[in-house]
């Protein structure tokens, strides 16, 4: 851990864009920060603990520069024993009656708590935080008694031989049960927390440190790194199955398909996982109890080679399994494709990119531009009139990967600017001269959408060669950042992790940044994030925005934007279902701004009774139909009659997009385009 924060400082100093001096007003940044990060809550540490912690307040700097540990393990320790006496504290609240009559109420909002004072304010607060939480979950055995109700009443009303029987509690049969789920939520909580290592602390330890030069600047522990690895490429070497946890079981979840636990016949989903031998000889390992991605780091390995699961079957029976290891795609981080029919005959080519992938290590790996080709030479073949590109969600990745997909929809030119610490300027460029889709073309996104999406909206929209249409304004993330392994600088095999790192900042070819204010859409369409603190903005340590020079790029100057801004405009004006959906989002945007609720029973079920009501209004947006209807390809099709993980997904995705409001204007607006 020492080598581990001298590393960091001199990485953080020597390599960032925007190095910070490291002093004592840096120290009570991070300081601020760690503190949130540890109790965001304010649920177990006391004032008293904050006041011994404050006196190291402007000592982080000190600590960073000599690797000094005082100030970590300080707080750790006593924040590990006080979830300990939380834990004791929190069973004897659970093993007596609670009074539900009495008026009290709790506060949501952290920035509005101080820390208890002393251990029977820490009590009264777990003692609220506890009744809460069953309240909640007579709430949900209240809806779901509801539930049975309206399917029987269907059953009657419509004379179906289905029977319905209804289970319905009495008030102290509800509390009661109500009471049992918060018992075993909060046990899972408190082993999970036991289950914490030093290390993990020590990881958002360092995070306070890195993220107070900008929020992309991370430390990543040699698990984490591995975690992101895989989310980045897009693959895992492993069994195709999803390991999940319930109830301190590490149990086996959905299986790929054609993944080595679904070919081996022997590995259902349900099954509970009780020892792993991750390599063979070695003695396997209990993970009864462990935390899913310790568990998972067992099973994955390296390609080819052979893990054995020890099993308990749903019949109680144990089995153990041998599997060899494989390659197993994310299939949900990949592009895929759908043709979209609309009511008066036209087709057009909707393309969900979730990601820009890529995989630096297999030049035969997947990345989001061989996969955007992929899907738009399939469309073409269906001779769609139009493509939709949806960007909405997507969070970003590879900056190359944007060059080459911007090389499928316009000839050569300028895409992106890249400008170092020093101030040295790189245009990277678009060689080619074969775009394989140069009809219409609408990208959607939201204000999720960050980084390399940003780079392509902005691209596409200085170039005049697609309407952006979505949320006001994008995320707003104009930065590049690269991994530095911490070990390159020392004399050692050991991996002490790495630093994600903040190198450079990126600009639009008209010379202006994304960070901060991101990319505003040509036709904007407000939504639920709309109304919710979501962007760089939003962070008290984000880097500025600036601009550089334009980089000398030819707009196109073809598209009739004024008439489709003008005519999506009084469309959205007059669609109903749009107005419906904003006054949703608005009226969300006041339940998340709640500062206190009630805790008692009939003020509770008052205050959910008015929100039903609230609800009952907006219930036709989960019915809506956007009269769209969807084909998917032929291979797909065909694929979904055998895997019936993809046909489930597929079912969903069609469901999702009947359901899209956005995606039948952003159709309103491709079939206008000129």
């Amino acid at each position: 851990m020492q080598t581990i924060m001298i590393s960091v400082k001199n990485t953080l100093s020597y390599l960032h864009y925007s190095p910070k001096p490291i002093n004592d007003a840096y120290s009570a940044d991070v300081y601020d920060k760690y503190l949130e990060m540890m109790d965001p809550a304010k649920k177990f540490l006391l004032q008293s603990d904050v006041d011994e912690f404050t006196k190291h307040r402007t000592k982080l700097d000190d600590y960073l520069n000599k690797g000094d540990l005082t100030f970590f393990n300080l707080t750790v320790d006593r924040l590990n024993a006080r979830t300990k006496e939380v834990e004791k504290l929190s069973q004897d609240i659970l093993s007596k009656p609670i009074n539900f009559d009495e008026k009290e109420e709790l506060i949501l909002e952290p920035k509005l708590k101080t820390y208890p004072k002393n251990q029977e304010e820490l009590r009264t607060e777990w003692k609220k935080f506890i009744k809460y939480n069953i309240l909640q979950e007579i709430e949900t055995l209240n809806a779901k008694e509801e539930t049975q109700k309206e399917k029987k009443d269907s059953v009657t009303k419509f004379k179906l031989k289905d029977t319905i029987k209804l289970n319905i509690l009495t008030p102290q049969q509800k509390q009661a049960k109500a009471t049992e789920e918060v018992k075993d939520l909060l046990t899972s909580m408190f082993k999970r927390y036991e289950k914490r290592k030093k290390m993990d602390w020590f990881s958002l330890y360092m995070n306070a440190y890195t993220e107070v030069f900008d929020p992309h600047t991370n430390y990543f522990s040699p698990q984490d790194k591995e975690d992101f690895d895989v989310n980045f490429k897009g693959k895992v070497i492993g069994i195709g199955a999803t390991i999940q946890e319930k109830k301190g079981k590490i149990l086996i979840g959905t299986l790929v398909v054609g993944a080595p636990a679904w070919k081996s016949k022997q590995v259902s989903e349900g099954d509970e996982i009780l020892k792993v031998q991750s390599k063979k000889g070695e003695e396997p390992i209990n993970v009864s109890g462990m935390l899913v991605d310790e568990a998972v780091r067992f099973i994955r390995g390296e390609k080819g080679t052979e893990v054995v699961l020890t099993l308990r079957k749903k019949d109680g029976s144990i089995k153990e399994v041998k599997m060899i290891r494989e390659e197993v795609a994310i299939e949900d981080t990949f592009a895929r494709s759908i043709i979209v029919n609309t009511p008066n005959g036209k087709k057009y080519g909707f393309i969900n990119l979730p990601s820009f992938n890529a995989d630096f290590e297999d030049a035969k790996g997947r990345n989001a531009s061989d996969d955007i080709k992929a899907e738009l030479i399939k469309l073409k073949a269906q001779n769609v009139e139009g493509i939709i590109l949806d960007l909405r969600n997507n969070g970003g990745g590879s900056l190359t990967e944007v060059v080459d997909i911007m090389g499928l929809f316009m000839k050569n030119g300028p895409v992106v600017q890249v400008k170092d610490g020093n101030g040295k300027i790189q245009v990277l460029k678009n060689k080619q001269d074969e775009p394989i889709w140069t009809g219409p073309l609408v990208i959607m996104q939201n204000e999720l959408s960050a980084s390399a999406s940003e780079i392509l909206a902005g691209a596409m929209q200085d170039y005049g060669r697609a309407v952006i249409v979505g949320s006001p304004q994008s995320f707003g993330k104009g930065t590049v950042q690269t991994f530095v392994e911490l070990n390159r600088f020392l004399n050692t095999s050991d991996d002490f992790g790495a630093l994600k790192l903040t190198i450079q900042k990126f600009y639009r070819v008209n010379g202006k940044s994304t960070q901060l204010k991101g990319v505003d859409s040509d036709i904007p369409m407000k939504d639920l994030f709309s109304y919710e603190e979501v962007g760089e903005r939003y962070d008290n340590y984000a880097l500025p925005w600036d601009q550089v020079s334009t980089s000398g790029f030819a707009p196109l100057n073809t598209l009739n934007m004024s008439e489709l801004v003008s005519n999506s405009a009084k469309r959205l004006t007059q669609n109903k279902n749009y107005q419906l959906l904003l006054e949703s989002a608005q009226w969300k945007e006041k339940l998340d701004k709640e500062e206190k609720v009630t805790l008692n029973l009939k003020d509770f079920e008052s205050l959910m009774k008015a929100r039903k009501e609230q609800i009952e209004k907006f219930k036709s947006l989960v019915k809506f139909n956007n009269g769209l209807n969807f084909t998917l390809h032929a291979d797909e099709a065909k694929r979904g009659k055998t895997d019936e993980v993809f046909a489930k997904k597929s079912e969903n995705w069609l469901k999702n997009l009947k359901r899209d409001i956005y995606l039948q204007e952003t159709v309103n607006i491709i079939s206008e385009m000129k």
